[in-house]
């Protein structure tokens, strides 16, 4: 009997050989959250900004000219992705910057390199939609008191929509439009005062796109990022660019105390403590799963090839350098302020409400012909 409890009781050299567990270092790293919300608050400022500029520039249309001059603020074109993805192409197929909305290509190409830099950053740290979405989805869970989950067949349905209409505004740009017929659109009355259109959309609202944008907001209270989500088809391409992101955030196993704050706190509702890396078109780059850890060196940027660690500070950073710098070589080369001069605005005012444009692939394909 003695000699079986011998045989089954561990020898001092075989306890001292075992590994053992690693012993948590606490993250010292401080969390970026609050830089976060002042970055996005200083973008949502500039747009209020544009806006106002923008509403006293209609108002001197309105007039006939007849009230004082206020400049057209190129910042509207973020507002025109549709129109910058066509002048986009359009550079490529003829090598020419559009005139009528040259910011909005530059727009376009900051936020693509942004999205291709450390993944889709703009809808996390640039974009008022993204910060009004995580307000709305934030107001909805203090309500609640907790969060709601859609059953994983059904989230995979709704956010298959978004790829849908993506789907059309590419193969209905790519596919269908040749350099003549984008050249024809871009130079068209409507592209040119789309901004204008875009603004009495809104400021002339039908009851019908009312009940809608308030049904979007009612959903964004109960099911967080509803619009983003499930439907935006910008968050959808930048999402695929973003998975062709060298920087990716990776979770190291052997330092992971499986406290699941990572996962609980992800707004895009990734399971990031089951991963070593986080692959994933939803992924913002928004950090919260990075600040919420408690131990340190168990999550962070790391460089795909090579696995150098990022630290998490030049998020922002790269960020708004991009931003900056691409938007102030517009600038610097004439292309931020567009081509349209105040007559002939004065004049496209007149027949504004007789200006339209293609509603489906027919008509862009007879567009096309012509």
């Amino acid at each position: 009997m003695s000699r079986k409890l011998h045989s089954d009781t561990p020898q001092v050299d075989e306890i001292a050989a075992r590994p053992r567990p690693h012993k948590a270092v606490r993250n010292p790293e401080r969390p970026l959250q609050r830089w976060r919300l002042t970055i996005q608050l200083a973008f949502v400022a500039l747009c209020l900004w544009i806006g106002v500029e923008f509403f006293f520039f209609v108002r001197y249309l309105e007039s006939g000219g007849a009230s004082t001059w206020v400049a057209r603020p190129p910042g509207a074109e973020a507002f025109l992705p549709i129109s910058s993805l066509m002048s986009l192409y359009y550079f490529f197929l003829s090598g020419q910057i559009h005139p009528a909305h040259p910011a909005g290509l530059f727009i376009l190409v900051t936020i693509f390199l942004m999205s291709l830099t450390f993944g889709k950053t703009f809808c996390s740290w640039v974009c008022p939609f993204g910060l009004l979405s995580e307000s709305l989805a934030d107001f909805g869970e203090k309500i609640m008191g907790r969060r709601l989950r859609l059953p994983r067949v059904v989230d995979y349905l709704l956010r298959s929509l978004k790829y849908l209409l993506l789907g059309f505004f590419l193969y209905a740009i790519f596919f269908v439009m040749g350099e003549a017929a984008l050249r024809a659109f871009l130079d068209s009355p409507y592209n040119q005062v789309a901004d204008v259109k875009m603004y009495y959309f809104f400021a002339q609202i039908s009851s019908l796109a009312f009940w809608v944008i308030a049904g979007l907001v009612l959903l964004s209270i109960f099911i967080r990022n509803f619009w983003c989500r499930f439907l935006c088809p910008y968050g959808a391409l930048l999402g695929i660019l973003g998975l062709l992101s060298p920087a990716k955030i990776k979770r190291n196993p052997q330092t992971c105390i499986d406290c699941t704050k990572c996962a609980r706190v992800c707004p895009s509702l990734i399971k990031v403590d089951q991963v070593k890396t986080v692959l994933s078109d939803e992924c913002t780059g928004c950090l919260q799963c990075v600040d919420a850890c408690p131990v340190a060196n168990t999550l962070q940027y790391q460089t795909t090839i090579g696995r150098r660690r990022i630290p998490k500070k030049l998020v922002p950073v790269i960020t708004l350098s991009v931003f900056i710098l691409v938007t102030g070589l517009a600038m610097l080369t004439g292309n931020w302020q567009n081509k349209i001069t105040a007559a002939e605005y004065l004049r496209h005012q007149q027949y504004l409400e007789s200006y339209g444009h293609p509603t489906d692939t027919q008509g862009l394909e007879e567009l096309n012909e012509k």
